[in-house]
């Protein structure tokens, strides 16, 4: 790397926590029209490093340069006005504003008269360059549109028009592609393509290694607070990197061990929602891992909450080990042998300003409980358990969830659900934004549920995955099934041809049928 063309460099940088050592000298740099990824575990460093670069942390010592100046980046205002911007995971937009109002937000143009500069917004001029910086990025989206209206990509688009609105020449970009389907990523990379061409470095941060080496031009590894590798794309292979992220191998990146596929555990015929899903039929079989395909919106993550009573069906049915059961609420679902672990830990999966005993054992508390005493040695012995079984990496019990990183957070959310002792669990993208080593624990824990003999219903965004660890594949599209595949006749080119609705095989009515049949 030439130092004429470096925009930024991070030098011998730490930060530390009460009890952690978050950032220990670390190094950083990124120069113009580079896209540097910048990879590792949860609890690697990488938010921290990127909020001190962002203003939002300040760090204990080393030195930034921009453009070979040190500076000293004093709030997160103060990086924008130095051009760093940062594009969070959960997007910072308000949803009942338009997009130009989002794009100036806090820096609207004022209409001028007499002379002076007037307290009221020009609106047009707001309006026209925002639909500028909306056409810089590609995106077609009329800069009067509400943010609410827009979907997933387009709001990231937003975003970015945003960033670019302020002059950054620094775009940080976190784990942007982790709420987009196939196509919306095809995009996002055209855009990132766009901006490198500008000359803009994007930092970009993934726990997806295939996309590293489609997009990143550098890759830089950190591992417990210290860099410990960076090399150029033509040097890195996932091996190397997986090693240096983790410290140790993993030769199998889905750990599935076969386990003994028994009788019929769960089966769903007819499953509607009118609008949303519509006639979703099939069976669970003990000791199964079934994964469900698709791309967004094509219904997975609502067929599963239909299933645990969270929204109401409009038609359907649901037997368990053969048995017809009426569930229309989550308490129902609990009762007749079904867990749920939901997309979004944070919001609906964890309390997170609780700590980890009190995650744990929240839906078993009767469980502990005498005379109307709660026996709390008996809420700590089941809380531990958890903890060492499942290797949840916290200092101690009473350690908020919040704290934890985001690998342990979905230790503690599956902890939770294994405490009821379920004969389904459905887990709805149970690896999404969690480090590889952590996924590969995951992995490992499905396998042993399954060889169990518990049924697992597996949402997953990620092909690479569903082909690893299902062994069957259900596809939806836009509401309804539109393939059961075995794990043998399964490849990711047919998965996605059946996730498209490019086929439409008579085969797929005909294995419905079957399917209908089997209950008991």
């Amino acid at each position: 790397m030439s130092e004429q063309d470096t925009i930024l460099r991070m030098k011998g940088i730490c930060k530390a926590f009460p009890g952690v050592q978050a950032l220990d000298n670390v190094d950083f740099e990124a120069k113009a029209g580079e896209v540097v990824a910048l990879v590792g575990e949860n609890g690697a460093g990488k938010s921290t490093l990127m909020k001190i670069l962002c203003g939002a942390y300040r760090k204990d010592k080393g030195q930034i340069f921009l453009h070979d100046r040190e500076i000293e980046i004093e709030s997160p205002h103060h990086a924008q006005q130095l051009g760093i911007a940062i594009i969070y995971q959960e997007f910072n937009l308000t949803p009942n504003q338009s997009v130009a109002a989002n794009i100036f937000i806090a820096r609207e143009p004022r209409q001028r008269g007499l002379g002076r500069v007037l307290n009221f917004v020009d609106r047009r001029r707001m309006e026209q360059e925002a639909q500028q910086h909306l056409e810089r990025v590609g995106a077609r989206v009329p800069a009067t549109a509400l943010i609410r209206d827009l979907s997933v990509a387009q709001q990231q688009m937003v975003e970015v028009a945003k960033a670019l609105a302020v002059n950054s020449r620094i775009i940080i970009m976190d784990e942007p592609t982790s709420a987009l389907g196939e196509d919306e990523v095809e995009t996002l990379f055209g855009i990132i393509n766009t901006l490198k061409e500008q000359g803009i470095a994007i930092i970009f941060i993934t726990h997806r290694l295939e996309e590293v080496f489609r997009i990143a031009d550098r890759v830089v590894v950190l591992r417990d607070g210290q860099r410990v590798g960076s090399m150029t794309i033509d040097e890195a292979t996932p091996e190397k990197i997986i090693h240096l992220m983790v410290g140790r191998e993993l030769t199998d990146m889905f750990h599935k061990e076969e386990a003994p596929v028994g009788e019929p555990l769960l089966h769903v015929e007819g499953l509607t929602r009118r609008g949303v899903v519509e006639d979703v039929s099939f069976t669970l079989r003990r000791g199964e891992i079934l994964g469900f395909a698709g791309l967004v919106g094509a219904g997975r993550t609502e067929t599963a909450r239909l299933l645990f009573g969270i929204d109401r069906k409009d038609a359907g049915e649901i037997w368990i080990e053969g048995q017809p059961v009426r569930i229309s609420s989550p308490v129902d679902a609990v009762a007749a042998g079904l867990g749920f672990v939901p997309e979004d830990r944070g919001l609906q999966g964890l309390v997170l300003k609780l700590p980890v005993l009190e995650n744990i054992v929240l839906p078993t508390l009767d469980h502990h409980a005498q005379a109307g005493w709660v026996n709390q040695r008996s809420l700590f012995n089941t809380a531990q358990n958890f903890v060492d079984k499942l290797n949840i990496r916290t200092p101690h019990l009473r350690q908020k969830a919040m704290f934890l990183s985001g690998g342990n957070q979905q230790k503690v959310v599956l902890a939770k659900w294994l405490a009821l002792h379920p004969k389904v669990l459905i887990m709805d993208e149970p690896t999404r934004g969690i480090d590889v080593g952590a996924k590969a624990e995951v992995h490992a824990l499905m396998s042993q549920l399954a060889q169990a003999g518990m049924g697992i219903i597996m949402i997953s965004s990620e092909l690479p995955e569903i082909m690893g660890m299902s062994d069957r594949i259900l596809v939806m599209h836009e509401g309804r099934v539109t393939a059961i595949l075995d794990r043998d006749e399964a490849s990711q080119e047919k998965v996605m041809a059946y996730a498209s609705g490019e086929v439409n095989n008579a085969t797929v009515n005909s294995a419905m049928n079957m399917n209908k049949g089997v209950r008991a």
